[in-house]
């Protein structure tokens, strides 16, 4: 009896040990994440008894939550980890505040659904500063129905831009009432279908601007083509979502985090149908999709809690995790094992098939949402869709594209 107390003395006191290692988790957008979170953690925790997860309250947006982590980081009270939307995370690696995950993903990142897709929306300066939790992506929304009315055929979906150009006019031509396509003027989607072409907004360096070169003045005139050819209205973004589920919009190139919203608001008056964008680039591995969406990073200095924090960010984003995140939002995965293996999510591909364009397309082509350096960033940005306006009514691609891409030159100090 005396030996059966002492070790079971020895196993609470084992217990006890485990559980002391806390660390503190920091998110944003609580519509969207504060159940999802709360369900990873107490998964998390299941599994990993040693480490509690504290959930500090969510800032209401990204942006608020990353002014929120700088002064907290003034402070000197960080949390352990944090999830940062994507196009935010260069402004904690700029000031030091992440710690890179190499090591602790180790040489076969690819085994554990990481793919260099994947990894390339959290690398900064040749390092993994952040691993990708949710994803969302360009991808073209589409009313059957109007393409059935226009001649066309779901079957035999055009896949390349001349293609949908045509039919996006014969729906046009439809009805007075009905368009034909649309797109925003607005930097993310025109990185879109930059990177369709296989271009990039900078060099690899970020020394020079590239957004003037061929491929980005075919992907900017694609505006010009969709209004000059197939008559796309210059309506706002709020106007376009509530034309397509109404019906009257036949093809709208838009986010996939939209889809859900779409599919519930159409209802019974079409089923809507998603395809992926038209891949223009011949090579293949130069395609890129900036993602949106958010990544997780980890602040901790400490040692102790680094290893906590690690297996804490290897469960969320591997693919326990990401199924619970892709159930429970409608974002994407952002570990290419669930795509990969039905295990996962083949039941929900099956109800769901619509969304597997969007997570088969980040999958392969995912690529960084840039962010513009330095304090003009955010200008630069509004002046490219000012551009794109533009050329959208009647103004030379190339022309206006060289021209803006001089001006953010000297806006970034590279000339």
């Amino acid at each position: 009896m005396k030996t059966a107390f002492v070790a079971a003395a020895i196993a609470l006191a084992s217990t006890a040990a485990m559980a002391q290692t806390t660390i503190r988790v920091d998110y944003a957008n609580p519509n969207i994440w504060t159940e999802t979170q709360e369900i990873l953690s107490e998964e998390f925790m299941k599994s990993h008894p040693d480490v509690t997860v504290k959930l500090d309250g969510p800032a209401d947006t990204y942006a608020e939550g990353v002014q929120r982590l700088l002064r907290q980081n003034v402070a000197n009270d960080t949390p352990d980890v944090a999830y940062v939307g994507l196009n935010r995370l260069r402004i904690l690696e700029d000031r030091g505040m992440t710690q890179p995950l190499d090591a602790f993903i180790g040489d076969n990142p690819e085994e554990q659904g990481y793919t260099p897709a994947l990894l390339s929306l959290g690398t900064y300066k040749g390092k993994q500063h952040g691993l990708a939790t949710s994803a969302s992506t360009l991808v073209m929304y589409v009313n059957p129905e109007l393409v059935k009315k226009a001649g066309g055929s779901m079957d035999n979906f055009p896949t390349d831009f001349d293609g949908i150009i045509k039919l996006a006019a014969k729906i046009n031509a439809l009805d007075s009432t009905i368009d034909g396509i649309w797109i925003e003027p607005h930097d993310w989607r025109y990185q879109s279908l930059l990177g369709a072409h296989g271009g990039r907004p900078l060099n690899a360096d970020e020394s020079d601007v590239t957004f003037d070169s061929e491929a980005g003045i075919a992907a900017a005139g694609l505006y010009q083509r969709f209004t000059k050819e197939a008559g796309m209205k210059p309506y706002g973004a709020n106007d376009a979502r509530q034309a397509f589920p109404a019906g009257t919009l036949g093809i709208m190139l838009e986010s996939s985090s939209l889809q859900a919203r779409f599919e519930t608001a159409a209802g019974d008056r079409f089923k809507v149908v998603v395809k992926g964008v038209p891949l223009v680039a011949k090579d293949q591995a130069s395609i890129y999709f900036p993602t949106g969406g958010s990544g997780i990073v980890m602040l901790s200095k400490d040692e102790a809690k680094q290893k906590a924090a690690w297996e804490y960010i290897a469960f969320v984003t591997g693919p326990v995790g990401q199924k619970i995140i892709v159930e429970n939002t409608g974002y994407a995965p952002a570990n290419a094992i669930l795509v990969r293996d039905d295990a996962y999510l083949g039941e929900f591909y099956k109800k769901n098939p619509n969304s597997l364009v969007a997570h088969t397309q980040i999958a392969n082509h995912a690529g960084p949402w840039y962010a513009y350096p330095g304090p003009n960033g955010v200008a630069v940005t509004d002046e490219i869709a000012a551009a794109l306006v533009e050329v959208r009514e009647g103004a030379d691609p190339a022309k206006t594209m060289k021209e803006t891409a001089e001006n953010v030159r000297a806006e970034l100090g590279m000339k």
